[in-house]
This record gives C-alpha cells, structure tokens and sequence, in this order.
C-alpha cells in the first residue's frame, strides 16, 4: 500500500501488481490475483487530474525450461483473470519461443547479470509484428554499481537489434524508495540507448498499448480506441466561408 502510495503522488495513472511466479525453487500453482478493492476501499485521485488511478493485475513467469510454457499454452482459469502476462525466459531457446509463439504481453530482459545469450533479429522483429513488448527494470540500475553496469550493457544490446521499438521501462519496486518519476525513468531511458522520443514513449504510449494487448488476450476479439486526428493548415482554411476570408484578408 505504501509503494502505490507514492505511484500516485508521483503522477503514474496505472500501476500494476506483479505476482511471480519461478518454476526453478519450488512449483507453484497460479492463484487468483488480488483485488485492487482489498487494498483501497477507493482508490485516489492521479495528482493533477480528475481521474482516479488504474490498478492493473500481472502475473510474471520465469521459465529455465521448455516444459514451464506449457502452462502458458493450457487454458487456465486463473491465468485469464491477470490483466498482463510476462514471461522471463532464461535461455536463448525459450526467448526465441517467448517471442515467436507463446501468447503473452511482455518479455522480461534480465538486467541483473550478463546475457548468456545474443538477440537475434528474426524473434525480436517477430515480436514487435506480434505486438509483444519487451521490459527493462530500472530499479536493479540503482541498487548496485555491478548491476547497473549489466542494465546498460544488456539494454544496449536490445536497442541495437529492436530499434528503441516496443521497449517498456517499469520499476519492480519493493520499496518505495526504488520508486521513480515518469519524467526521470524517461531519463534513465537515455542511458539505455533509447532517443528522447522512445524514451517517453516506454513510460506513456508503449505501457498503454501492452495493456490493450492484455485486454485484447482476454477477450478472443479486438480493442478499438479513437484518437483525434489534428487539421491541418490549408483544412483550417478551406473550413472558413469567402466572405470572412475577404475581411481577414482586408
């Protein structure tokens, strides 16, 4: 409750309740997520607007073996009741797997150690075509030095190969202190290799589109929303009558 505390403080508009789940310690059974109504009875306001904060649930898998995707394969109830579903593969095959045919909504990068393993072009191009997007966590960059030097490295190389293209920064925090501002993980993107454009768009545009490709997941169909076209100069014009044209010009 403290940590989505300061999410709201802070100006994030959705925050999501990550459970995972690491098939290597011990199994584990998926169970149903928490409800956002048991933590707030309501939930507050986003400082500086009128709206009220979106409280999203996420369900993370660590897969170190091809056999732990089959769970994502199988139709489970519970997985479906998880807004967003992400997968942390270990190995280069279960990447390559993650990226090409399991039905998920984020592919995990590991930042805390170095890669074991290149990223290869045809799975990530297939991903981004998919609509799966990939993470960074930006909380181990602070911690350590060691960790922040393998954050770096490991997301250079992914910039390299997906072009800055559907990259989402997020926190992982376990305390409120490891929580940062919008505006100053968009910084941190910079050191990733990311531009000051894609570097926005991984904390705004991109987290929005992985939550319509979550709902998207759920329901089978599609999700459509509008965005508001802007005119262009000579419309503008064109749309004014002759006569107001002639006392402008005048």
């Amino acid at each position: 409750q403290n940590i989505l505390t300061v999410c709201f403080s802070v100006g994030y508009s959705a925050v999501a309740l990550n459970h995972v789940i690491d098939f290597k310690e011990k199994k584990q059974e998926i169970i149903k997520p928490v409800s956002p109504s048991e933590l707030f009875p309501s939930l507050p306001i986003v400082q500086g607007t009128c709206k009220r904060i979106k409280v999203l649930t996420r369900l993370t898998l660590v897969v170190s073996d091809p056999s732990h995707c089959n769970l994502l394969r199988s139709t489970s109830a519970n997985i479906r009741l998880y807004d967003i579903i992400a997968v942390f593969p270990k190995t280069e095959k279960l990447f390559h797997i993650a990226c090409t045919t399991l039905d998920v909504d984020l592919v995990c990068i590991n930042v805390t150690e170095k890669l074991p393993f290149y990223f290869r072009r045809p799975p990530v191009n297939m991903a981004i075509d998919r609509g799966i997007y990939f993470e960074l966590l930006y909380t181990p960059a602070i911690k350590d030095s060691t960790m922040r030097r393998y954050t770096i490295s490991n997301a250079i190389s992914l910039m390299q190969i997906c072009k800055g293209k559907n990259v989402v920064i997020s926190s992982a925090a376990e305390r409120p202190l490891e929580l940062r501002g919008p505006y100053d993980v968009a910084n941190l993107g910079l050191l990733f290799g990311l531009s000051e454009s894609e570097a926005k768009a991984a904390v705004s545009t991109n987290c929005r589109a992985t939550m319509l490709h979550g709902e998207t997941r759920k329901s089978a169909c599609g999700v459509v929303y509008t965005v508001k076209k802007p005119r262009k100069v000579e419309e503008e014009e064109a749309a004014v009558p002759a006569c107001k044209k002639a006392k402008t010009q005048a």
